[in-house]
């Protein structure tokens, strides 16, 4: 098989979430303990950070990384799901697992994949665990795909676990309240290693408390740690300047983020408090974390976190999904002084919208469209639905028709976002 006809294969013969949904989700963690332990416990030939939360965990991985690679490791990341290449997930010092390795992991343990049947994601962590030692990384930054307890990743002891926040995300699976899935996220906290939280939240603190102590862990809120802000504008420097102030003696460092997006203030606030936990082990410095946040982009390859894709008009992509996520990309769109703003939209069948609708601009001109994957939500639906919250625009059976149109009635002053859906973004990237 060739590289395109093995990334089918493992989408047709093994369920994924980012495609089918919940049906592929599993409560258990008997594939990826088997498969582990058939390819040797690879994970354990290096060291790992695990990163979890509803919202910026990725952007906190990637940070992550390209902080390590700046300090000169050799640093495996692997994150979900991908937006234009499967490969996107596995990564080494930013470059993407090679099409001829994946084709050679699945040919030649085509057996076991029979025998054990797991899930897309199974399969995909324990692809990025084995081809991380047999690469000699020497640390990798592991992301969570959903919840912790139960995720495929939480079988690593990583020298600090990271929980960016709690939202209101996959519900249905991680529990109805933010304590529930707050309690699902802490899974990852393991004996003795130290946590640090991202966001501490009324409702989810003492969770995060209660397990730390339990697992004689040292718990640590970056948002009590860490103050950030980000300038509106960005500079000619290359991005976003911000300002980082250490809570307890009031230093502050100021740096460059090539990230959009308000919500990156948080994020980099996690990637201060989580490099101060190893910064003497790893010998990581102030100026190796500013070097990384900078490069983030240029050193791992990350994209659709406030992208803005064209100026005149104004075209921005963000991957922003959820509740707590659009509320930051909505009050920044807010302040952006648009003649008129067009909002191409789409979302998964599974979102509840009764939530996010409220947060969408009322005034705005909407696209409303589905990605080209079964998950979708129909996009004449989704127009009928917004409808009933006084959202109105016409439905679109494809983003690059959506977007064309959107274009079309665009001026130079106006602003095109584009979200709602990780897979909106992917296919207009």
């Amino acid at each position: 098989m060739d590289y395109k006809q093995t990334v089918d294969y493992l989408y047709s013969l093994l369920p994924a979430f980012h495609r089918i949904g919940k049906a592929a989700y599993k409560d258990n963690l008997d594939n990826t303990i088997d498969l582990n332990h058939y390819f040797g416990h690879p994970h354990l030939n290096y060291k790992t950070i695990h990163v979890a939360g509803t919202n910026g965990k990725g952007s906190v991985s990637h940070m992550l990384s390209s902080v390590l690679q700046e300090a000169g490791y050799c640093t495996g990341l692997y994150t979900s799901p991908h937006l234009k290449d499967f490969r996107e997930r596995i990564r080494i010092n930013g470059e993407m697992i090679p099409e001829n390795e994946v084709i050679a992991f699945v040919d030649k343990h085509r057996t076991i994949i029979g025998n054990i049947k797991p899930s897309f994601f199974e399969l995909t962590v324990t692809m990025a665990f084995d081809y991380f030692a047999r690469k000699n990384v020497d640390i990798a930054v592991i992301e969570t795909g959903l919840g912790g307890r139960l995720d495929s990743t939480n079988i690593i002891t990583p020298v600090v676990s990271v929980i960016t926040n709690v939202g209101h995300d996959h519900m249905g699976l991680l529990g109805d309240t933010l304590q529930k899935i707050a309690v699902e996220k802490a899974g990852i906290i393991k004996e003795n290693i130290p946590v640090v939280i991202g966001e501490s939240g009324l409702e989810t603190r003492d969770v995060f408390i209660e397990k730390a102590r339990d697992t004689g862990s040292s718990v640590f809120f970056a948002d009590e740690e860490f103050r950030c802000e980000i300038q509106d504008n960005p500079t000619g420097e290359g991005g976003w300047k911000f300002t980082v102030e250490n809570m307890h003696n009031n230093e502050k460092v100021s740096g460059y983020t090539a990230l959009g997006g308000d919500y990156q203030s948080k994020n980099i606030q996690t990637v201060f408090c989580v490099c101060r936990q190893f910064e003497n082990d790893l010998n990581i410095t102030q100026k190796t974390i500013l070097k990384g946040i900078r490069n983030v982009i240029k050193n791992t390859g990350l994209m659709g976190r406030w992208q803005i894709l064209k100026r005149n008009p104004l075209i921005i992509c963000d991957t922003g999904h959820n509740y707590e996520g659009l509320q930051y990309t909505m009050r920044q769109i807010d302040r952006i002084p648009a003649r008129r703003v067009h909002m191409v939209l789409g979302f998964v069948a599974d979102k509840d919208l009764s939530i996010i609708f409220p947060l969408l601009p009322p005034d705005a001109t909407y696209y409303f469209t589905k990605a080209s994957m079964p998950r979708s939500l129909d996009e004449k639906i989704l127009k009928e639905n917004a409808r009933s919250f006084g959202l109105d625009g016409n439905s679109y059976p494809t983003v690059a028709e959506a977007l064309y149109e959107a274009t079309l009635n665009a001026a130079d002053n106006d602003l095109i976002y584009i979200g709602g859906s990780t897979f909106i973004v992917a296919e207009v990237i």
